[in-house]
């Protein structure tokens, strides 16, 4: 019955093996570079402080517009919306894609075949994804895959927290 105490032991010493390294020698992801060449509609930028975000935002939009996380699937309303109307970022209100382009990817995430212009995004290598950045703030609103509908074959894959929805004005 000596077995337990042994592994509590080894798997003490890999937990605090793994939080040193972490800690003291694991290198940090270094601070998003918006990509040369990268331009805007209208050139149009908004650069905050990281203070100035953590004001502006919620906690839940930082975490994800920020610091490149994920929103729990079927979590936004916006991936059931519907009306017509447009996609901007919460950041910047940048306009980002028409409804006109959205559809249902079952996904769990609200789905966008095509960016409302096409530089209104931006996109960066994210492992073995790729990353869609706001190209007026560059805050991370998700990813792209090709196994979206034509025309484009893409599918958009944004985080709804980093989006808010402006309804078409009906006269």
């Amino acid at each position: 019955m000596k077995q337990t105490p042994i592994f509590l032991l080894i798997t003490g010493l890999i937990a605090g093996s793994l939080w040193l390294y972490g800690t003291y020698f694991g290198t940090p992801r270094p601070p998003h570079q918006r990509p040369t060449g990268a331009t805007s509609p209208g050139n149009r930028r908004v650069e905050k402080t990281d203070a100035e975000w953590r004001t502006s935002l919620t906690r839940s939009q930082y975490v994800v517009m920020r610091n490149r996380d994920t929103e729990w699937p079927n979590s936004s309303p916006l991936t059931h919306e519907h009306r017509p109307g447009n996609y901007v970022c919460v950041g910047c209100h940048n306009r980002l894609f028409s409804s006109q382009t959205k559809f249902e990817s079952g996904t769990g995430w609200p789905s966008f075949s095509a960016a409302i212009v096409p530089n209104a995004v931006y996109t960066e290598p994210d492992g073995n994804r790729t990353e869609v950045r706001c190209s007026v703030c560059d805050a991370h609103l998700g990813h792209v895959f090709h196994d979206g509908p034509d025309p484009t074959g893409l599918r958009y894959c944004m985080n709804g927290v980093a989006l808010a929805f402006a309804p078409e004005k009906i006269p």
